[in-house]
């Protein structure tokens, strides 16, 4: 399978890791391996796509900026405890809202292969500007501020 302008597939597979911890077995998951899907198919690997949203290009553009860029994993835990990859995304809030959704994810440097898809995602598509929304500073000791200046002096006339 080959890739598009906004998507990629790929083989992940994921390794269970236990660890000894005084007397406890703790277990954790991590990547085994992520190849793009015109490679043959590791053992017990999952075929995921690796989609661009037009919407997320902010983001894409945020991360790529970082200097570790990150891909993440998003995975299903059956109740046995296994975790399944089941999405990949390049988008740090998406990442950030599974984890809130008590959802498992994994991170992994991003390949400059990817990085190079992104960038050019980006670019057919057009740059986001990306703006911070600040408050306006209120001095309310001084009842000084927007949130007090409701009548200006030309107003009162």
């Amino acid at each position: 399978m080959q890739h598009t302008q906004s998507q990629w597939p790929m083989h992940v597979s994921l390794k269970r890791i236990e660890k000894l911890v005084g007397r406890w077995t703790s277990v954790t998951w991590e990547l085994a391996e992520i190849l793009p899907a015109t490679h043959d198919a590791p053992e017990n690997s999952h075929l995921i796509q690796l989609e661009l949203h037009k919407d997320e290009r902010g983001s894409y553009r945020i991360n790529l900026d970082m200097d570790n860029t990150m891909l993440y994993i998003v995975c299903d835990e059956l109740e046995d405890g296994t975790w399944i990859p089941t999405m990949l995304s390049a988008d740090q809030n998406v990442a950030a809202g599974c984890l809130e959704g008590d959802t498992p994810v994994l991170n992994l440097p991003m390949p400059q292969a990817i990085a190079c898809w992104m960038e050019a995602f980006i670019t057919r598509h057009g740059e986001v500007e990306i703006s911070a929304h600040r408050r306006k500073h209120v001095n309310r000791r001084k009842n000084q501020g927007p949130s007090t200046n409701h009548f200006s002096e030309q107003g009162r006339r």
